[in-house]
């Protein structure tokens, strides 16, 4: 199968890059404008000592589309808590330069806001000590946020397992965002949730995971993992039904939130066997956010019985990794 992956707000090959810089999906931006606040900020001794206010503008960019579909402040960033850092770092410690200012903010929004995946910060300094007449000196600087590692487990079983994964991969590897860090081995598995289809059981899955470093966001990355499963046709009819794929979004990085549309880590993947198997056997060492050593979690999966190693696929670990 060919073709090219077409994801909400993504960026396709032919597209124009978006902004901020790096090639990736299309963000949407939030403005907080006239942040006022008072700081011992420049090189004069004075400055250290009687200070300046400071104006300072934020504009952050980040995917607003799932926290506007669901009407949901848990999928979108607070304002409040931004002009709460913005006010936090201008009233911190003296510098001497608005420059230094602005990137200690910056840095204090991108690690307080994980949601945010890039921000321009603009201090303005409209009473420095110039001498000649002028309306405002202001320094504006963009920092993106640092690729983020998540890890995604992939599942078939319907059609050509095989070739789905080998796709799936593909697909992950060519979007411009994200980078495939590491594979699993594949296993094959039996069918979980006890769902027969007219009677019958359910083929057999294969199932392998995948390690990524990203510059998606997370509510970004589901929208990833969504356009894959519909290159494979993927329809949702039945809960724990067949299906040609599966793509989940098991981590991204150590963010932890419950929401009924993504919740990392996935509620279930410490009891898995499909899923802790595989990862185990390439990574044991692994942390599973809030759970611990998937090394440790595999050895006690209640359903490891039904994991067995499974076909060699390209770009996948070897079958002699696969249950190590």
């Amino acid at each position: 199968m060919t073709g090219r992956l077409q994801v909400p707000g993504g960026l396709r090959r032919d597209d124009a890059a978006p902004h901020p810089r790096t090639a990736g999906p299309r963000r949407d931006v939030i403005e907080l404008r006239g942040v006022r606040a008072h700081g011992l900020h420049g090189v004069l001794p004075e400055e250290k000592v009687d200070g300046h206010e400071f104006v300072v503008d934020a504009a952050v960019h980040l995917d607003t589309s799932w926290a506007a579909r669901g009407d949901a402040l848990g999928r979108t960033v607070n304002y409040a808590e931004i002009a709460a850092s913005i006010t936090s770092v201008v009233q911190g410690p003296s510098l001497d330069l608005i420059e230094t200012l602005a990137q200690r903010i910056a840095s204090e929004i991108l690690a307080t806001q994980p949601l945010v995946r890039a921000v321009e910060v603009t201090v303005h300094k409209p009473t420095a000590p110039i001498g000649l007449p002028f309306e405002d000196v202001a320094v504006r600087i963009l920092r993106e946020g640092p690729p983020v590692h998540a890890v995604l487990a992939l599942g078939t079983n319907v059609g050509d397992r095989a070739g789905h994964l080998r796709r799936a991969l593909d697909l992950l590897a060519q979007d411009p965002a994200t980078t495939v860090t590491w594979t699993s081995a594949v296993v094959e598995t039996d069918p979980v949730g006890g769902v027969e289809v007219d009677g019958h059981p359910q083929d057999d899955y294969l199932n392998a995971v995948v390690g990524i470093r990203t510059t998606r966001g997370p509510w970004e990355l589901l929208d990833l993992a969504h356009a894959v499963e519909r290159d494979a046709h993927r329809v949702r009819t039945l809960r724990w039904g067949p299906r040609t794929l599966d793509v989940d979004v098991l981590t991204w990085g150590e963010l932890r939130q419950d929401d009924e549309a993504l919740t990392v880590p996935h509620p279930r993947a410490h009891e898995r066997a499909f899923v802790l198997a595989p990862w185990a056997a390439a990574r044991p060492a692994d942390e599973l956010p809030g759970h611990g050593p998937v090394g440790d979690l595999a050895a006690r999966a209640a359903d490891a019985s039904g994991v067995r190693p499974g076909p060699a696929v390209p770009g996948f670990g070897t079958a002699a990794e696969a249950l190590r």
